[in-house]
């Protein structure tokens, strides 16, 4: 089996349109699908990154599913909270003859998919992203949280669990205590409430777990397999990769990680300006998406195209200059007795830390100036 998940086909990152980054690596799943000689793959929610994804995205992900399928592997695939479960799976019934298979459905929870092996039968899980409330009520429950619901819906896989002579896989979307979130990720809860216990999924031989955009171990059994791609810049230093786990006539047999190629890495750099496009030490970078904090005592203009000339794939720019000496003054404080136009000056000089030329200071007062009139003809 490959676990995957959180393709999210259609993001962008700073604007940046990601459709091509995200077609190479799909394309990279496949050929592993081919070398390892995959049976299975799992993908745990968000195919999408949007309930109502473009033509282009629906495209990347259709190219994607016809390569893994070409490349011999079959696939089960259940929704995230960022994908529409309904709309995912409206064709489920007919895509499971080319091997295809969608779970998408809080009624469908505990009908697995029923694979085999050398060995036997494996029957598949696939539990869509839960939202507590509404799931809930639809499986008839009183009480609240994801505790509550996943809770319910392991109860049920376990009791069919329990009637087959099958190993068993389960695929789920949620944050499981004890794994770590990144910038990347939307919020499934408030505080704590979002989490629960690892024991929630006992039972089954792996579950394939999908949510969190970093690759990590929970146990032997219970794994997220992260993103393919990196989402935010506190994703830099991660290896993106997917776990491919074997089953043998007892079980978990063995899993081992294959890491993906990067389309474009991502890096962070902090100086002054002229020193960033000057110094030769960063001709590295210029390949890279970056993140870029500016330190210069006055915020430089049109800072972004300048960076640009150098890093064309400059995303996401900060200013933050040296501490001023002295304390800031309260907002009351710094506007008493004062003018519009000293107000006005004084914000420009703060923001900028430097104060407006002749020319610029004209500006403002003629502004003030028409918006004084404005203001007296409006009365």
């Amino acid at each position: 089996m490959l676990h995957t998940s959180d393709w999210h086909i259609g993001r962008t990152f700073h604007g940046v349109d990601l459709l091509a980054d995200q077609d190479a690596v799909l394309g990279a799943i496949a050929e592993i699908v081919a070398e390892e000689g995959v049976d299975v793959v799992l993908l745990a929610g968000d195919v999408y990154d949007r309930a109502v994804p473009s033509a282009e995205a629906v495209r990347v992900a259709g190219r994607a599913f016809r390569r893994i399928a070409d490349a011999g592997a079959r696939i089960v695939v259940t929704p995230g909270n960022h994908d529409s479960a309904a709309r995912l799976g409206v064709f489920g019934e007919f895509t499971s003859g080319d091997g295809l298979y969608l779970r998408t459905t809080i009624d469908g929870l505990a009908e697995p998919v029923l694979l085999d092996d050398d060995h036997g039968n494996v029957a598949f899980y696939g539990i869509p992203y839960l939202e507590p409330d509404p799931a809930r009520h639809s499986l008839g429950i009183a009480e609240r949280g994801h505790t509550g619901v996943l809770g319910e819906a392991m109860r049920r896989i376990n009791a069919d669990r329990a009637s087959r002579d099958a190993r068993s896989v389960v695929l789920a979307h949620a944050f499981v205590t004890g794994g770590a979130g990144s910038d990347s990720e939307r919020p499934i809860g408030v505080g704590g409430v979002e989490q629960v216990g690892a024991s929630v999924f006992d039972g089954p031989d792996y579950v394939a777990l999908g949510h969190l955009h970093g690759p990590q171990t929970l146990s032997e059994r219970l794994r997220y397999c992260g993103s393919p791609l990196a989402y935010s810049f506190s994703e830099a230093s991660q290896r993106k990769s997917v776990w491919l786990a074997d089953l043998d006539a007892h079980g978990l047999a063995e899993v081992r990680r294959r890491e993906l190629p990067v389309p474009r890495p991502l890096a962070t750099v902090t100086g002054r300006l002229d020193d960033l496009l000057a110094d030769p030490a960063h001709e590295h970078l210029t390949d890279s998406y970056l993140s870029v904090t500016l330190t210069d005592p006055v915020r430089p203009i049109d800072g972004m195209r300048a960076l640009r000339e150098r890093f064309p794939y400059a995303v996401h720019l900060e200013w933050v200059p040296p501490e001023a000496d002295g304390d800031a003054l309260r907002y009351r404080d710094a506007v008493r007795g004062r003018s519009d136009a000293e107000i006005t000056d004084s914000f420009f000089t703060t923001c900028r830390g430097s104060e407006l030329s002749a020319s610029e200071r004209g500006v403002v007062e003629r502004a003030l100036a028409a918006a004084a009139r404005e203001e007296a003809t409006a009365e």
